[in-house]
């Protein structure tokens, strides 16, 4: 396997760290959020995304398809049988069909961000790297390769990581990392099981880690009516920071539903969540200040 899998590339970002950025969006997490905004993200490899607003069941898929995973009259796809070539996406006169997700070398991704370097430069951005879970992506070797290959180009780097992978990994980055949007979806164990799929325990000992280790720390809080947006869940946070864990900035981050048209044309069934108020996002907010934390902002 060489290149490391990518499904966007995303310039002129301001939401993923200081001034304009680029972000790049690595394809393979570990784990699976109820409310994921990037679905595609979830699996490593190349997907097909049909877009069924689109299709005009002309059939010219079926007609290329070697796979026969795209039955007849209907527009859909066999996933059990789709490799992801992109045969029925060159044959789609509507657009209908895609396929997320390319492999990059460190130097070629290097390459494409650095033409914005300009922008970097008069804002005090620089490149984030997302996902997906760029600390799961593989092989590692070359995410630590990109990281010294922009720090080599004087270009900032991010990561905006769930914490979800060996701390091993962290330590190869972090001379050339210069923060880390740090989340943290679920406090309660329980909690975190049940939305996310995955025990928290590493994701909480990676964050004092890099606490004590030095690092940058801004901590990002995705909130979701009905799972992890009420005063309880807020509460363990602060009692974190009071342990020990610092952090320059926290994000609280209110669930917006982009996602959910992403997981349908995954072929993926998704539930509705809320979105908090913006009443209880002023009172986390003040709940913050009030332990002591001032640096609190709500959204990216």
């Amino acid at each position: 396997m060489e290149g490391l899998s990518v499904f966007n590339i995303q310039r002129y970002s301001i939401h993923d760290g200081d001034g304009i950025r680029t972000t790049i969006f690595f394809k393979g997490c570990p784990l699976h959020c109820a409310w994921c905004h990037n679905p595609e993200s979830w699996n490593a490899s190349p997907e097909l995304m049909w877009d069924e607003e689109k299709c005009t069941q002309c059939g010219a898929c079926t007609a290329v398809c070697p796979q026969g995973a795209a039955p007849a009259g209907k527009g859909r796809i066999d996933r059990a049988r789709c490799i992801a070539c992109g045969a029925c996406v060159g044959a789609c006169l509507a657009g209908a069909r895609q396929i997320s997700g390319r492999r990059y070398a460190p130097a070629e991704l290097v390459r494409l961000v650095s033409r914005d370097s300009m922008f970097y430069e008069e804002s005090g951005g620089g490149v984030t790297l997302s996902g997906g879970e760029v600390m799961a992506a593989e092989p590692f070797d070359e995410v630590a390769e990109l990281c010294r290959l922009l720090k080599g180009e004087g270009i900032s780097v991010f990561v905006d990581t769930s914490g979800m992978a060996p701390f091993g990994r962290f330590e190869r980055i972090l001379e050339d990392v210069d923060c880390f949007l740090y989340d943290i979806k679920a406090m309660d164990r329980g909690k975190h099981k049940k939305w996310i799929g995955a025990d928290n325990a590493l994701i909480l000992e990676n964050l004092r880690r890099l606490s004590d280790g030095g690092a940058r720390i801004r901590l990002r809080l995705p909130l979701v009516e009905g799972v992890n947006a009420e005063e309880e869940d807020i509460e363990p946070v602060i009692g974190l920071l009071r342990g020990g864990v610092r952090a320059e900035k926290i994000h609280l981050l209110p669930y917006h539903e982009f996602g959910r048209e992403k997981f349908a044309r995954l072929g993926r069934g998704s539930e509705p969540f809320g979105v908090p108020s913006q009443e209880k996002l002023e009172r986390f907010t003040a709940m913050f200040r009030e332990a002591g934390y001032p640096q609190v902002v709500i959204g990216g």
